[in-house]
């Protein structure tokens, strides 16, 4: 046999010479198994496969809750853009209704009396016109068509004040390039 390292104590009796042997053979059963382990490159494969599986998948889950989190963030962003840019159309398209109807109303008081009446006469005459071809337009045209044109004269109804003030603008536009010319 060998000798003992330096470092271990000799045994006293055979009894503790035994457990000394027992206890060294233990070890190098399991120092044995873990280089066995160590060197069984397949199930070191295994093993790495699946904690690196394991990782992924932990990875991906976190991925997939920040990119929600981030997708409700960014769509709470964009409704919230969208209302300010609805409320911001409001707000200019009132400003722009009231500026016109100012313009309309300067451009009204400077017209002369008699331009004035032929606008109201024609104005008059033009409901007139209307609704003589609004009782023919009943009697002779396919109710599809009808139908059709209904619903585009509700819109016009609901659309009434810019109509009107853009009509107001072209007839005083109309007027005025009448007079330069003339």
């Amino acid at each position: 046999m060998t000798q003992p390292p330096h470092d271990e104590p000799t045994a006293a009796g055979p009894e503790e010479l035994r457990e000394q042997a027992e206890h060294t053979r233990e070890e190098l059963g399991r120092t044995v198994e873990a280089l066995a382990a160590e060197t069984d490159v397949k199930a070191r494969a295994k093993e790495s496969a699946v904690e690196k599986k394991d990782e992924v998948a932990v990875r991906a889950g976190v991925l997939m809750e920040e990119t929600a989190a981030k997708a409700g963030e960014l769509k709470e962003q964009t409704v919230l853009k969208a209302w300010e840019l609805k409320e911001q159309t409001v707000l200019k398209a009132g400003e722009l209704k009231v500026k016109a109807a100012q313009a309309a109303g300067r451009i009204e008081g400077k017209l002369p009396d008699p331009v004035r009446d032929k606008a109201v006469g024609a104005a008059g005459q033009a409901r007139v016109a209307a609704a003589r071809a609004g009782r023919l337009w009943e009697d002779k045209a396919p109710e599809p068509l009808r139908d059709r044109t209904a619903q585009g004269a509700r819109v016009a109804r609901d659309k009434r004040g810019l109509l009107l003030t853009a009509a107001g603008v072209a007839v005083v536009t109309w007027i005025v390039r009448r007079r330069r010319q003339g």
